[in-house]
């Protein structure tokens, strides 16, 4: 059921539906981005949420493997986006990377949510982008 909890949390992700995410969170809930930032609390989250959508409107993760050890579920795979929706010919706004997900699953939601992903291409189209505006 704990592997079930989180393909039900990607597909919330995947779906941009911010009250689905924020139903399978804890009220204690922990995201952990990629370069060990923490933000905690459901509704510090939903924000976040919000305005990584509004960065990148198409973003989705596929989960490829899932394992489970515990509360513990490791999900790998591949996160993608195009940044703020412009689509280029030659898709200079668009990333997918290898992703990895850590997620602590406790009384059927999301305590913690931690990706390890190189954040390198997503950061530099960002840069790019504000640079020429």
């Amino acid at each position: 059921m704990k592997k079930q909890i989180v393909y039900y949390f990607a597909k919330a992700i995947n779906g941009h539906d911010i009250e689905k995410i924020c139903s399978l969170m804890t009220g204690d809930h922990t995201f952990i981005d990629a370069h060990g930032n923490k933000t905690e609390g459901k509704d510090k989250m939903k924000a976040g949420w919000a305005g990584y959508f509004q960065l990148f409107p198409d973003y989705k993760i596929e989960l490829t493997d899932i394992f489970e050890n515990g509360n513990t579920i490791a999900a790998f795979g591949f996160a993608e986006g195009t940044y703020k929706g412009l689509k280029t010919e030659n898709n200079e706004n668009q990333w997918r990377l290898p992703a990895a997900w850590k997620a602590v699953v406790e009384d059927g939601k999301i305590k913690q949510w931690q990706v390890y992903a190189d954040t390198k291409i997503p950061f530099d189209i960002i840069g790019k982008n504000r640079q020429a505006n």
